[in-house]
């Protein structure tokens, strides 16, 4: 019988040093569904440790360990091969395209029509039915990250990356952002890491937090 892996995301004993100075250290295991966050103020090497989990360390900083995803060593793996998805603090949507385009953008390719239905069906669960052939420019603020968000989950990322993906929005539209992101993340058992200036986001998400310190 063929064992089922569980998603998971394990960062093993990383180092990154700036110039011969500590950045950071971690070691975590985070599983489909859990949030770890990872606050601290800029230069604490939150972005830095995104990059390293991506595949895409600046050559200024340098790094140890291991990064597992579901329980393959992708330590070495080129970004693009990785899997892992990245939600910025703003959309990012190509304005060019349709709402139905931009999702598709990032699709694995197939059936063009099992892909049509598979983005009809996520804009339905988001509150954005019948919106496939609207423009970007044409939705709210709240639409757009709601956009965003699909583009990310039907890339089918076997793990996700929050950066500051709230940090722009007003306090409503904050709270039910997050609220539809930390459900989706449930939803598709994805696990993710996020950083945030923001203990309010660190609390939405209901999971472990590890505060870094300035680098001096």
């Amino acid at each position: 019988m063929k064992s089922i892996t569980i998603p998971s995301l394990v960062i093993e004993k990383l180092q990154l040093k700036q110039k011969d100075k500590k950045l950071l250290s971690l070691d975590e295991e985070i599983i489909g569904g859990q949030v770890l966050t990872i606050m601290g103020p800029s230069g604490s090497g939150k972005s830095t440790l995104l990059n390293w989990l991506v595949g895409m360390l600046p050559n200024e900083f340098e790094a140890t360990g291991k990064l597992y995803l579901n329980g393959a060593d992708v330590s070495e793996t080129p970004s693009h091969q990785r899997h892992i998805g990245l939600l910025y603090q703003d959309p990012l949507l190509f304005p060019h395209l349709t709402v139905e385009g931009n999702i598709a953008f990032a699709m694995p390719k197939g059936d063009k029509q099992e892909r049509l239905d598979q983005i009809s069906d996520a804009l339905k669960q988001v509150g954005l039915e019948g919106m496939e052939k609207r423009c970007p420019e044409s939705l709210s603020g709240g639409q757009q990250a709601r956009v965003a968000l699909l583009r990310v989950l039907l890339s089918k990322p076997k793990a996700i990356l929050l950066d500051e993906p709230f940090s722009k929005l007003d306090s409503q539209l904050r709270q039910e952002t997050r609220q539809l992101v930390f459900e989706q993340i449930q939803r598709y058992s994805l696990p993710a890491v996020m950083v945030t200036h923001d203990q309010s986001d660190a609390t939405a998400a209901q999971g472990k937090v590890i505060t870094l310190d300035k680098l001096i």
